[in-house]
């Protein structure tokens, strides 16, 4: 009869492996889940391969920061560098992807085994990419292979930071707690995305109005109205009138050109964006813009402690959460700063001297790593101090809202007044040329 290696969960918590017999891996899980226990690694025991009949790893408890990895668990990237994941898949908007993990971690808590979880949530299921998903998930699980590694095969939606803490609550133990902890994350970065959007979007949809205004006014209305007026002899056209006059000309027999110069601006702009030295300008030039550049700073601060806070609460190193931050900042400036961090604790240093030395980053966010790391709480403290750089998030929201609108209004109204100075100007030449006359 076959025989298989694996790695397992019992109840105490602890990371155990061994080897069972039995005729097929389904059989396998069945007879590990009826002792108790939750496979995490299981593969075919083959001693002809003498590289994959190594010694079974000795069991440790599972609360460490580290745990045993069978070999098997580097397929998934073996298989994405092959280009075998994340092509042609359906993915899943963060909220949906939040609310499946919830469901996932609320089953484990209710005392069900990991592939009876992840089969409840696909009854529930709905739409066409949750199904889709959850079935791979499962039949991969049912093969043996851990779900971390089942969601780094799949690819997105499910990134690094995701797959980390999956593998971390495999390690752990405490696949609830983390799976739990996961959800919230995710649920404050749709939140955080959702405020963002609704401080911005009242100020742009008036200046979209005002602008539609004020090209169908340039382009419909002007012409007609100024065609009776510069045909009076003597009248001279004034500058603003000849930009608008021209723009009206432009719109009405160059539209085709002006949409197709527009769209090459845009794909240009994208990719000039993409070279790292011109995006991190336009980061640079972010930071250090008035209202802006605050709003930036909080959102990422809030966004790396709540992340390294959770990471590290999960089991995860330091460095590896520090890596995984770095890719949720969304500022090369700042993602440059916590490589810079990141290099300095692999030589040794305390997290808060070069998160100190960079001068991105609030002293308050420095005062709190430091008292955590020498008191040994970092994580609770990061997670607490994360509460805190919420709010001022959303103070940053609230003055930027409030001052965006009037900054666009005067913007538009500059331009209103450019307009009115068209129409004007060459009315009062016209009345100075009648009444020379």
């Amino acid at each position: 009869m076959p025989t298989f290696r694996h790695q397992s969960i019992d109840r105490t918590g602890t990371l155990t492996a061994g080897v069972l017999a039995a005729p097929d891996r389904a059989t396998a899980i069945r007879q590990l889940q009826a002792q108790g226990m939750v496979p995490t690694a299981l593969e075919a025991a083959e001693p002809e391969a003498p590289a994959r009949a190594a010694a079974p790893a000795p069991a440790r408890r599972a609360g460490g920061r580290t745990a045993a990895r069978g070999t098997d668990l580097d397929l998934g990237a073996l298989l994405r560098r092959a280009g075998g994941a994340g092509t042609g898949r359906p993915t899943l908007k963060r909220a949906e992807l939040a609310n499946i993990v919830r469901e996932l971690a609320t089953a484990i808590e209710a005392g069900l085994p990991l592939l009876n979880a992840l089969k409840t949530a696909r009854r529930q299921a709905s739409g066409k990419a949750q199904p889709a998903i959850l079935d791979f998930i499962i039949e991969r699980v049912e093969a043996g292979r851990p779900l971390h590694e089942a969601m780094e095969e799949y690819g997105p939606p499910f990134d690094e930071m995701i797959v980390g803490m999956v593998r971390a609550s495999d390690a752990s133990g405490r696949m609830s707690e983390v799976m739990h902890q996961l959800a919230d994350l995710l649920d404050r970065s749709v939140g955080l995305r959702r405020e963002l959007v609704g401080a911005a979007i009242y100020p742009l949809i008036v200046a979209f109005m005002i602008g539609v205004s004020i090209v169908i006014a340039v382009t419909f209305l002007l012409p007609r109205l100024m065609a009776p007026i510069l045909a009076q002899p003597g009248v001279e056209v004034p500058f603003p009138t000849k930009v608008l006059l021209g723009f009206a000309d432009a719109m009405s027999n160059w539209w085709w050109l002006l949409l197709g110069g527009g769209a090459a601006l845009f794909l240009a702009g994208r990719a000039w964006l993409r070279v790292p030295a011109n995006r991190r300008k336009v980061d640079m030039a972010m930071l250090r813009t008035p209202v802006l550049g605050p709003l930036v700073r909080d959102v990422a601060v809030a966004r790396f402690t709540r992340t390294l806070g959770t990471l590290v609460s999960a089991g995860l190193p330091i460095l590896s959460a520090l890596r995984i931050v770095r890719d949720t900042l969304g500022n090369m400036v700042l993602m440059e700063a916590i490589d810079g961090v990141q290099e300095k604790v692999t030589t040794g240093q305390s997290l808060a001297e070069p998160l100190e030395r960079c001068g991105y980053f609030p002293p308050l966010l420095v005062q709190i790593v430091n008292i955590g790391e020498k008191s040994g709480r970092l994580e609770p403290m990061l997670l607490h101090a994360a509460g805190a750089f919420d709010r001022q998030v959303n103070t940053s929201l609230k003055l930027f809202s409030k001052l965006l609108p009037p900054v666009l209004l005067v913007f538009m109204a500059m331009i209103a007044a450019f307009v009115l100075a068209g129409i004007l100007l060459p009315l009062l030449e016209m009345q100075k040329a009648l009444g020379g006359g």
